[in-house]
Order: C-alpha cells, then structure tokens, then sequence
C-alpha cells in the first residue's frame, strides 16, 4: 500500500487499542479513524479522547467501512480471529497484538488464509521497537557476535499485573502472554537457523491457590538445528508491590567472536513518592515506589506516548503510507512464535522433550 492518506479501524478499546488509536489519531497521514468494541461506551469515552470519525460495537462495520484502508486488532488474545478474518476477506493488511493466537489451529488459519488471499499481517512483538534490541539485531546482522552459541534470558513481573492478563484471557499464561516476547527475540536474532526441539519444566503454587490453573514459574532450552541452545525463564509471581510496572528482563547473547548482554530490569531509574505512583496497568494499584521505565509499552511523558509501542505503530503506519520495509514480526515468524510456546507448555506438562517439526 502506498497512499499520503489512509483510514485505520481500531478493533478494541482496552490498554493496548487506547494507545494504538491514540497514535493513529496523531499520525499526519491517517485521515480516517473507526473504533470498535463490544462495550461500545469504552468506544465512545475512547473516541472522545482521539476524535475518531466512526464509533461501532460491531467489528464488522468498522472493518468493512469504505474509508478504511488498515486495521488494528486489539482484542484479547482468545478473541483474535473474527475480527482478523473479516479483515482478511477484505483485503485489508492488519497489526495484530501479540501473540498470533492461544492455539495452533487458530494460528493455521490466520496465517493460511492471509497467505490465501494475499493480505499483509503484522504481529505487535513491541519488543522489536525498543532502541536497545534493534540496536543487538544490527550488530549481530554486522557479524559482531560470529555465530550465536547460546543465548540466556529470564523475565520477571509482579503477580498483579499477571491477574489482569487472566482477567482479560483467563486462558492466557505466563508462557504464551509473556514469554512469547522473547521467544520472538530468540527466533529473531537466530534468523534462518531452525530451532528442533523443546525441554522446559514449570512449577507453580500462587495462582493455583487462587483458582487459576497456570504455573508462575517456567524454564524452557530451546535447541537449534546447528546445536545452539537457548534458556528461557519466567516468573510472573514478584510481589504485588515490588516497583516494577511491566516486564523486567534480562537477555545474554553469547557468539563465537562477541557477547551482548542486556540488562533491562531498570533499577538504575528509582521514583519514590509518599503520594503513590498510578499504575499503567494495574487499576487502583499505586505503590509508592518505581523502577522508572520498566512499563514494557512505554511511558507518557510531555503530554504524548514514547517507547517500543509507540514506535511500533508509527512504523507500521509509516510502512504502510511509504511502502518501505519495517521490522515486524511477520506472520510465518509468528506462527513459529506460538509453535515453540505452545511446545514450552506441552513439555512443562507432560515433561518430555517436544520436537519441532
């Protein structure tokens, strides 16, 4: 697609849908802003917070609207794949939030279809649009790092913000709605390199004790087909109060001629306040202390958005307007994305190594 101005429809009006229309209301090329969510008063506050031109709870009417060229879907994980085919049929290129889908059948099919009808998808792996990881895939495609011999990293977060994912898709967990990013990560910077098999155990008590049926606590080895092999951890189960707002992690790329070595948990940036600090996520929730820029999606700051999301949707909408390349997860990297997950859980439950084929 190369137009100077398009129309965009946001599918979903949560957290993340809020932010994308946001800047899509800001982009100077989107011309045209339809909303969609089947609580149609969140559509409508959210429309009086962009000025978008078209407020629906039907999805349907906002994707096949005339004067959109692109959709946004940002409904929650289990609820991707309406929205996406009726997008599809329309031959209109979509952003998808992470991940494709919760299962490999429905993965199938977005990806089949779009591969059927020849219509572009790209996935919202925000982590892709944060300075200092685009900055390791340009090193390592300069050869800095000669061949990649092991990668580690492990992600933590506070059982708070890990409740209102399952609040939002109680069939989400930890692996598939966390670990996914770096999985991504992984398969990225191993471009071209197959990944062949899966060993991961988890272990998890604190939200089992609340009725919920998923671990907080998962290590998984990912080995590939030249022998690297790749270690992947998560605890999502951090006290509510610890001062982390999103995903604090750490990611260690080890090569024959270099080392990367990323430490993202942010303590260097601390905000303490008596009067409390609101959270991005988590409603009601004001600790009074802060590792400053750990909200995975980024911050506000000067009365506008900056970070990975921020970035990632103004790529996508400038790719769409240019007709240049961007860096999203296409949708075969997805679908590998959520083959190795769904194996990471496969493999925690039966405790078996699983093979990818």
């Amino acid at each position: 697609m190369k137009k100077r101005e398009i129309g965009v429809a946001v599918i979903g009006s949560g957290r993340i849908g809020s932010l994308r229309a946001g800047m899509a209301s800001r982009h100077p090329s989107v011309n045209f802003l339809a909303l969609s969510d089947k609580n149609k008063t969140k559509a409508d506050i959210l429309a009086q917070k962009t000025g978008a031109d078209f407020v629906t709870d039907n999805n349907l009417d906002a994707i096949s609207d005339a004067r959109v060229d692109a959709v946004v879907v940002a409904t929650p994980e289990h609820d991707h794949v309406e929205a996406v085919l009726q997008a599809i049929n329309l031959g209109k290129p979509i952003f998808l939030e992470k991940p494709l889908a919760l299962t490999l059948e429905d993965g199938d099919l977005i990806a089949n279809s779009a591969k059927k009808a020849g219509v572009e998808i790209v996935i919202g792996y925000s982590r892709r649009h944060d300075r200092r990881w685009m900055m390791t895939k340009q090193h390592i495609k300069e050869g800095r790092l000669g061949e990649i011999i092991s990668i580690q990293s492990r992600v933590i977060n506070t059982r708070a913000q890990m409740l209102e994912i399952i609040k939002r898709s109680p069939d989400a967990s930890p692996v598939l709605d966390v670990l996914t990013y770096y999985v991504d990560m992984v398969c990225w910077y191993m471009e071209g390199i197959r990944p062949v098999e899966v060993v991961a155990r988890s272990h998890g008590k604190i939200f089992r004790n609340l009725g919920h049926d998923t671990d907080e606590a998962t290590w998984a080895i990912i080995t590939f087909e030249n022998g690297a092999i790749v270690n992947l951890g998560i605890f999502y189960a951090l006290p509510a109060t610890y001062p982390t707002f999103g995903q604090s992690p750490r990611f260690e790329i080890f090569g024959e001629d270099g080392v990367i070595l990323l430490d993202a948990d942010n303590k260097d940036s601390i905000l303490y306040s008596d009067k409390g600090i609101p959270h991005a996520y988590v409603p009601d929730h004001d600790p009074k202390m802060l590792f400053m820029q750990t909200n995975s999606s980024g911050d506000w700051a000067l009365d506008d958005f900056w970070g990975p999301i921020a970035n990632e949707t103004r790529s996508w909408l400038d790719h769409l307007v240019t007709g240049l390349p961007c860096p999203h997860t296409t949708i075969e990297e997805g679908r590998k994305t959520l083959q190795i997950t769904l194996a990471i859980e496969e493999s925690s439950r039966t405790g078996a190594a699983v093979k990818i084929i």
